[in-house]
């Protein structure tokens, strides 16, 4: 398959006082408005600029303010560009626990739903106590093809210890668990460009059992990960996104 290329020609003023043109490149499959911050040193330039000014706003998480932000700033920039999403947006639902980053599972289903290439993702319900069951749906809108997910079921939330991490949410609000997870299984069978791999907020603190973890303060960010260390995760959980076997029901974390 052939990548064609997209420049887009801006101006900037060089030391004499005559205009220079700056070429910034984008892939033709990207969205319009996206400029990867990797595809080309300009680019680069160009995103540390735009970083430096997103870490001086007081309205990004933590995570991101100040020069030690610069660095976060980016990769969020280099994630919304690969989805199609607001940098802003990335920031503010890119979560970290334990040091692992992640979605926020309203997150992941408005990117789906933004993305057009699906109807509005719903929930198919059936079954009573233990065998009550929950999964995804939507309609493929090029093919017309039905896209159904795994069904969520409480046996198997049992089984893989979902319930059992103290202060576990499937304890008290197990209908928005079930919604959730079902929506992360069914991104990840027939979106995974759009979670790139990444596992939402609610699963990690299942399989970890890390409740309040997220990383919305100084003092947490410190205690879960420094900059460079997040740096360092995302850019390898995006590298590794394309090639990394997903986790099934019943497979071994």
């Amino acid at each position: 398959m052939t990548t064609t290329t997209i420049t887009e020609e801006t101006k900037t003023t060089i030391p004499n006082g005559h205009a220079a043109p700056v070429v910034l490149t984008r892939a033709a499959d990207e969205p319009e408005r996206a400029i990867s911050a990797f595809a080309s040193e300009v680019n680069f330039g160009a995103a540390q600029r735009m970083a430096k000014a997103l870490a001086a706003s007081s309205l990004v998480p933590a995570a991101y303010r100040g020069v030690d932000g610069i660095a976060n700033c980016l990769i969020a920039m280099e994630l919304a560009s690969r989805i199609g999403a607001s940098p802003l947006m990335v920031m503010q639902n890119l979560h970290v626990v334990q040091g692992r980053p992640s979605w926020s599972a309203s997150f992941l289903i408005a990117t789906v739903n933004a993305s057009k290439r699906f109807s509005p993702l719903r929930f198919e319900w059936k079954g009573e106590g233990k065998d009550r069951a929950c999964r995804c749906i939507a309609k493929d809108r090029a093919s017309g093809e039905v896209c159904a997910g795994t069904w969520i079921s409480w046996r198997l939330v049992e089984g893989e210890g979902w319930s059992k991490k103290s202060g576990s949410k499937w304890l008290t609000m197990p209908e928005q668990m079930y919604c959730y997870r079902a929506a992360a299984f069914w991104a990840r069978i027939y979106a995974p460009e759009l979670s790139l791999g990444i596992h939402t907020t609610e699963e990690i603190q299942d399989f970890t059992g890390a409740l309040g973890g997220v990383a919305t303060s100084d003092a947490q960010l410190a205690a879960n990960s420094s900059p460079a260390a997040l740096e360092a995760e995302l850019l390898e959980t995006v590298a590794e996104a394309a090639t990394s076997p997903q986790r099934e029901p019943g497979e071994e974390g």
